[in-house]
């Protein structure tokens, strides 16, 4: 089952080597922070980076902040001490890249469990294969609870072209959501590249939020106000919630099983959206 609301509108990359962008996060209206051992830190620097991540993780001084380290693949000669020192720091959760089968999810897990850490599991989801194996990696096992997808990685290996509409890799995104909203999973949409492009990014982000990913992973921290409000329930979405709900209650305590608001019929269904609509809502504002 998904976790109970809780924002994941903005998800920050930030590089585990950079110890000036580590302490600055502390001060950003990031929703989750990913501090990255994987594609943001030269080979030379990874063995510094993990020590400097896992710090900054024990140091709980980034309040309300969701966190979560990134590792490198177990395939490579980094993944090994990425796992240990990640278990040992306890984040929220773990990232783990170029997941492609259930197998992976299970391998890790069992690893995880061996440290007795809390953190939860993160997939990446960014080749061919992780899209087609998208249901049997969400059901893998109770401890993953998120999809991230890497969209730029996906795109490379597809051999397409980065596209204003993402026709491109619309198919890999739809595959993940029906599996993530299968299974109970978080989805959290790919990177929007260009960091000044706020039209692009904004455009991005309300695709993302119609095909109905929890939030976005961005690259800088110029795009999280951005994120944040259109991830966000407007007010318009929350007031009209609220009409859903009153007049649902109002039918049903007169045995009618649906309402009507603005001229149109309000069932079941609609409650139910209504009600996640507002629990984001006191969870944003909380």
């Amino acid at each position: 089952m998904q976790e109970s609301a809780r924002p994941r509108r903005s998800v920050l990359y930030m590089p585990g080597s950079n110890a000036r962008a580590l302490e600055k996060a502390k001060g950003l209206d990031a929703d989750c922070l990913i501090l990255d051992l994987e594609d943001a830190v030269s080979p030379g620097e990874k063995p510094q980076a993990r020590e400097m991540v896992a710090e900054a993780v024990r140091s709980q001084g980034y309040g309300r902040r969701e966190l979560i380290i990134r590792i490198n693949g177990l395939d490579t000669k980094w993944g090994e001490d990425d796992l240990t020192t990640a278990c040992a720091a306890e984040p929220d959760a773990i990232l783990v890249p170029k997941v492609e089968r259930a197998s992976q999810v299970q391998e890790i897990v069992s690893r995880m469990e061996i440290f007795e850490t809390p953190s939860k599991l993160w997939a990446m989801m960014e080749t061919p294969l992780a899209m087609l194996n998208a249901a049997e990696i969400a059901s893998a096992s109770p401890r993953l609870s998120a999809f991230v997808m890497g969209t730029n990685d996906l795109v490379k290996d597809m051999h397409a072209s980065h596209t204003p509409d993402r026709l491109p890799v619309i198919t890999g995104l739809g595959l993940c959501l029906l599996a993530a909203r299968a299974y109970g999973l978080t989805i959290l949409d790919g990177v929007h590249n260009a960091i000044k492009d706020e039209e692009g990014l904004r455009a991005a982000c309300l695709q993302g939020k119609e095909l109905g990913m929890d939030g976005k992973t961005l690259i800088h921290p110029a795009q999280v106000a951005i994120t944040n409000e259109v991830f966000s329930p407007s007010n318009e979405a929350i007031s009209s919630a609220r009409r859903m709900m009153a007049a649902f209650e109002e039918a049903k305590a007169e045995g009618r099983g649906v309402a009507v608001v603005d001229g149109r019929i309000v069932e079941n269904l609609h409650v139910l959206e209504a009600q996640r609509v507002l629990a984001m809502a006191e969870a944003i504002a909380r």
